[in-house]
């Protein structure tokens, strides 16, 4: 008798399996294709699909939130490093977008890792994911700490120094973060219409913030923008820019939510790759233009309080209080949903994998009520696994940066678990799939990359690799300047090899239970 410990989903798509949009609560014949029953609701139009993924990247909450990182140790040089990592991520999510369209399916970054790698492969890269995205979630969450004391003092429940680096701004980040992560859960728990509706609205809210603060930034300007030659920063040129970099990958992640919420898409063939790219696009131009407008404006970009306290000081300085805290309530709505977007891109990765079987309770994770359609089991384990790193922040206010770059590194790897083994199936002559004459919903042909597939797919997996190992490297100047600390200079390695670790430990405890039980059944 053979044991296995994972589904064996087709190697490849099925070409031809290209559905017309199910009505509510009907099978789709595109979905099952695949093997799943149509669960979920297919209810997004393209302008959520976007914003599903513009919420999650949310550049209003990620540049405030780590803009004061990348000018400490870069100084305006480090705007540079905005379009580099803009460049890589694209690589990224143009073979992303040839991804969703020819497998439309949750759980976006386990399925396609299982369909051109392995089932083990992929269970891994899903795993990887999943603990990923709920660091991602406690990281958002904390980021409500830099701007909403600086709108009212009051929201400052612990009392002291409000700065996220201090032990009071630390802790009462925690307690904003968990009232945040409640509501979150509850949205997630709910009818999908409700989280679009907010998302949506969170997201057309953020555009237009974005908007007014690059207008009254640029009408404020102080210098140049010759300025952004100039390093001034901690340390040497490359340790400047490899760190300052880390800003625009804090931010240009997640856009591929919109494949994630694919199942609950009106034609997601053709919406998914376009929504990919354009939640990337349109928050690459946005926060290249904040970065360039909080550097020309600021009042100082030497009395240390740009690297201390970020964009929150320019605004309120430059604009004055009243204007900049309006300003800052907008990010804060940003933040909500940018929070609201990361959990259910998790929710849908934990509910896909559950839906194969692989994870613990998986049947109960899987679970799907009719009268909700939202997996809300798989919703409150994500925002209480949020919720306890959250509790790191009360032990030190370091954890807030190593939650930060934790996050973002498993994340970064499990995007090169999807690119590596696509660049082989290309490799072999196996990708795009030799029939792939399939066409969108609408009798469109499918995105593909063409002729450029191999070259964008190899530099994409190099770019990967690199930001990974980049975000990794246990520099004691970023994670433990003042010492004492080596477990959060160490933090993403060990956290990355806990991960792999409890994996591994699942796996072999799940086979041989199947092994015992094949046995029982010969006896």
């Amino acid at each position: 008798m053979t044991v296995t410990t994972d589904p064996t989903p087709p190697a490849l798509p099925p070409s031809d399996a290209v559905g017309d949009p199910a009505p509510d609560g009907a099978p789709d014949s595109s979905l099952a294709s695949f093997g799943y029953p149509q669960e979920l609701r297919r209810r997004m139009g393209r302008y959520a699909s976007f914003a599903a993924g513009f919420s999650f990247i949310s550049v209003l909450t990620t540049v405030f939130q780590f803009f004061s990182l990348g000018y400490s140790f870069g100084g305006p040089l480090f705007f540079w490093t905005w379009p580099a990592v803009l460049a890589g991520q694209l690589l990224v999510a143009a073979c992303f977008a040839e991804l969703a369209a020819r497998m439309p399916i949750a759980g976006a970054i386990y399925q396609w890792a299982s369909r051109l790698g392995t089932p083990a492969f992929g269970w891994y890269a899903g795993w990887i994911m999943v603990i990923g995205r709920i660091v991602v979630v406690a990281a958002a969450a904390l980021a409500l700490q830099v701007v909403l004391p600086a709108v009212w003092p009051g929201f400052q429940i612990v009392g002291g120094d409000p700065s996220p680096t201090t032990t009071t701004g630390a802790a009462n980040a925690a307690v904003l973060g968990l009232a945040l992560l409640a509501l979150t859960t509850l949205l997630n728990v709910l009818d999908n219409r409700a989280l679009s509706a907010v998302n949506t609205l969170g997201v057309t809210a953020e555009i237009a913030g974005v908007a007014l603060i690059v207008t009254l930034l640029a009408t404020h300007a102080e210098r140049d923008p010759g300025i952004t030659l100039h390093t001034g920063g901690e340390g040497g040129l490359i340790t400047a820019l490899l760190v300052g970099s880390f800003t625009a990958a804090y931010v240009l992640i997640g856009f591929e939510s919109a494949s994630e919420m694919s199942e609950e898409t009106v034609n997601p063939r053709r919406t998914a790759p376009r929504t990919t790219l354009g939640a990337l696009t349109t928050s690459g131009v946005c926060g290249g233009l904040l970065l360039l407008g909080g550097l020309l404006a600021a009042p100082s970009l030497t009395d240390g309080r740009l690297a201390a306290e970020g964009l929150g000081y320019v605004l309120t300085s430059t604009l004055g209080d009243d204007l900049g805290r309006v300003l800052l309530a907008d990010v804060a709505v940003a933040i909500c949903a940018a929070t609201l977007a990361i959990q259910t891109s998790a929710t849908r990765m934990l509910y896909s994998m559950a839906r194969d079987g692989v994870l613990p309770r998986s049947a109960r994770l899987a679970r799907v009520p009719r009268r909700t359609g939202m997996p809300g089991t798989a919703a409150v384990v994500v925002g209480v696994g949020a919720a306890l790193l959250l509790l790191l922040n009360l032990a030190s206010p370091q954890a807030f940066l190593a939650i930060g770059t934790t996050c973002i590194a498993m994340v970064y790897l499990a995007y090169a678990m999807v690119t590596a083994p696509m660049l082989v199936r290309r490799l072999r002559g196996e990708w795009p799939p030799p029939a792939d004459g399939a066409r969108d919903e609408l009798g469109r042909p499918l995105f593909s990359l063409g002729r450029w597939g191999l070259p964008v797919n190899a530099l994409a997996l190099g770019y990967g690799l690199l930001m990974t190992v980049n975000l990794a490297w246990p520099r004691a100047e970023v994670y433990d300047p003042e010492g004492g600390h080596w477990y959060f200079r160490w933090f993403t390695v060990l956290v990355l090899c806990a991960t792999v670790a409890t994996g591994a430990a699942y796996r072999w405890y799940r086979r041989r239970g199947a092994e015992v039980d094949a046995d029982a059944v010969r006896a």
